[in-house]
């Protein structure tokens, strides 16, 4: 009963349907339900909330092209990577089926004779998730089918901008819930703006909230959630860098480079900003992306033949716009694109820009746009020093065929990222490994490894099965 919005296409500007967001009553309400339904999730043996979980992902893998459409008519990506994205909820969705059977704690050695020691791991309660416009179905993926097998139930905001994905997603867990007669505020969503991501952040009855979008709001968020001593999980900005070494395989560098610098038209968190070449091949490797950048297929994103389509609002236009304008007063030099396309929807040409200083101002700030800053390094303590002077730490990768370099880089002088790569792009990390980042980027871990454990908490639980009732540390008190 709230504002009416219009969910517009990128590649056109045309509007696509109209979505009435929910009133603060509604979010009241909503909150309510949702809490109310946990007591009977909770209930649920981890196996059996597993198989729900599991029936998830099929259902999901039934809807997999119709749903990757919309994601490429809402949100602007390509057809390949709207059905990609799908593809990443339905892979965690395995993953959290094994995991329903393996959640536990150790049995930890006591001190005290006739003493357990056991550590009990229990859902939290409510995780609320505030989703991107750039992944409006992977991300609520990894917190929603990990929050679930750990017995929480969920609250979902998205992105205000891509509402139809949200609801679209909402409706097939939904049915899920309801043919195995649960109800479906197990997995609740509310459509709205600021003022319910603000109510979630407030809202102590939210027990994890796991935010992920820009650092800016970001830090608003994890200082409305602090306030209440409440627990954030998370996933900000990237100002992200590939590193090219004198030795390293040139067939590999160029494809990474352009696939994680214009994948996605350069909107995700993990897309390369910054590409950092060795003085020795730094005019080949230019030469050779700059190549490969004219050669990229340009069009409507739900076309499969494209490799690149639009950016998802006309404010990101804008952005790209005084970027470039930047660039150029910092003494950069525009190699390739720079302009807006001169056809319906937001389309920009992927950009390289070369000639500025590693700590320019502009280098240093994350444009959510698909720019490409080249920079030229001397020695690996340089490269590496560069890699690390930004805000952000999420993702970094080094190209080399040195192996001491390379546990250099990996060790504790080496990437300050959460995500350290060798030979691969920045972008397109797997589920299986646990995703996020350090300093500006949050500190927030989604996905696999024991990135669980944040939907959960833990209880040291001591037990004493004798008679006697002896102290720890060997105390005395008669």
């Amino acid at each position: 009963r709230g504002e009416v919005i219009t969910s517009y296409c990128p590649a056109n500007n045309e509007p696509i349907a109209r979505v009435t967001q929910a009133t603060m009553a509604e979010y009241e309400e909503t909150v309510q339900k949702t809490r109310e339904a946990w007591k009977l999730w909770a209930d649920i043996p981890a196996p059996k909330r597993g198989e729900i979980v599991r029936q998830i992902g099929d259902a999901l893998r039934k809807k997999i092209n119709v749903l990757g459409s919309l994601v490429s008519l809402e949100m602007g990506k390509i057809y390949v990577e709207g059905v990609g994205e799908v593809q990443e909820y339905v892979d965690v969705c395995d993953y959290a089926v094994g995991l329903s059977r393996m959640i536990g704690g150790p049995m930890l050695p006591s001190e005290r004779p006739g003493h357990a020691l056991i550590e009990q791991w229990n859902p939290v309660g409510l995780v609320g998730i505030i989703t991107a416009f750039n992944f409006p179905v992977a991300v609520y993926g990894w917190n929603n089918a990990i929050a679930l097998t750990c017995g929480n139930v969920c609250l979902w905001k998205g992105a205000p901008t891509t509402p139809l994905t949200s609801v679209a997603v909402s409706k097939i867990v939904a049915e899920v819930l309801e043919r195995n007669n649960l109800p479906g505020a197990i997995c609740s969503m509310t459509c709205g703006g600021a003022d319910i991501g603000t109510a979630m952040a407030k809202d102590e009855r939210v027990d994890l909230l796991s935010f992920t979008g820009s650092t800016h709001v970001g830090k608003m968020v994890a200082m409305m959630v602090q306030d209440r001593f409440g627990r954030k999980l998370l996933e900000l900005g990237g100002n992200n860098a590939i590193i090219v070494f004198e030795d390293a395989d040139l067939s590999l560098v160029v494809p990474s480079a352009v696939f994680a610098s214009v994948g996605t038209a350069g909107q995700r968190c993990t897309t390369t900003r910054r590409l950092m070449l060795h003085e020795s091949v730094h005019d080949t490797v230019i030469e050779r992306v700059a190549k490969a950048y004219k050669q990229v297929r340009i069009g409507d994103p739900w076309d499969p033949t494209t490799l690149y389509g639009p950016l998802h609002t006309k404010q990101a236009v804008d952005q790209y716009l005084a970027a470039i304008e930047q660039a150029k007063q910092q003494g950069g030099t525009v190699v390739c694109g720079g302009k807006v396309m001169d056809r319906p929807g937001n389309y920009v040409e992927p950009t390289i820009i070369t000639g500025l200083a590693h700590d320019a101002p502009i280098v240093h700030t994350e444009t959510f746009v698909p720019i490409l800053y080249v920079l030229k390094f001397k020695t690996e303590e340089e490269a590496f020093a560069w890699n690390n002077e930004v805000k952000q730490g999420l993702s970094s990768s080094i190209f080399t065929k040195d192996m001491g370099r390379v546990f250099r880089w990996l060790g504790p002088k080496g990437s300050d990222c959460g995500i350290v790569n060798v030979n691969i792009p920045t972008s397109g990390a797997e589920i299986g490994g646990a995703f996020g980042g350090e300093k500006h980027t949050g500190g927030g871990r989604e996905s696999g490894s024991d990135s669980w454990k944040q939907y959960m908490r833990r209880s040291t639980c001591t037990i004493n099965y004798s008679k006697d009732l002896p102290l720890a540390q060997g105390i005395k008190f008669e």
